[in-house]
């Protein structure tokens, strides 16, 4: 109930928001490329240590990413290529922060960041994968707690208070669990008799 009241009241405040940039006639697109743009930005944020700096890049990068949709409906501008290069760039994008705190940790000679980085880096994308290969067969797959809004909470929080390492062993753990939840979310539909 409270979810969904806050789920509408941010839509309506997008839509609002998208109408005014309609006016100025910013494309959707150039929403999502400068939403990437924000995003290699805070890896290189992350990779120099900034950390405090990074999470104020990603979070005015999600901004963007958030009112590109918005913005395409608003504007009569939705289209199939600007739907997948947002969901291609997400994908590339989010991998540029982990990326940034992976040369971040292995800079400062701290395996088990790298680990962490990298297995949420992994986590991140398998969730993602498994979400569009399972609709590519025909199966909505949206199982799991640590979808993008979530992963990208947790690493703006982590960012922003310092606790970088914390938030990246919850992003390796959660995402993963997630995958696999999907996984097993994606094999239980497919075992089920058709009709």
């Amino acid at each position: 109930m409270i979810e969904e009241r806050l789920r509408a009241r941010t839509n309506g405040v997008l839509v609002r928001t998208a109408s005014l940039v309609a006016r100025t006639g910013v494309t959707p697109n150039t929403l999502t490329l400068l939403g990437f743009a924000g995003m290699a930005v805070a890896g290189v944020l992350c990779a120099a240590g900034s950390f405090f700096s990074a999470g104020l890049v990603v979070a005015a990068s999600c901004t963007f990413d958030a009112l590109d949709g918005a913005l395409a409906r608003a504007s009569g501008a939705a289209s199939v290529f600007g739907a997948f290069l947002d969901s291609f760039l997400d994908r590339y994008a989010e991998a540029a922060v982990y990326a940034g705190l992976l040369v971040h940790y292995a800079w400062a000679a701290a395996p088990w960041g790298v680990v962490a980085a990298f297995a949420a880096a992994i986590g991140s994308l398998m969730v993602s994968y498994a979400r569009a290969r399972a609709g590519g067969l025909g199966i909505e797959c949206r199982a799991g707690l640590f979808a993008r809004p979530e992963r990208l909470a947790v690493i703006i929080a982590g960012l922003v208070t310092g606790f970088v390492f914390p938030a990246l062993v919850i992003l390796a753990v959660a995402t993963n669990a997630t995958a696999v939840r999907r996984l097993l979310h994606v094999r239980l539909l497919a075992e089920l008799p058709p009709g």
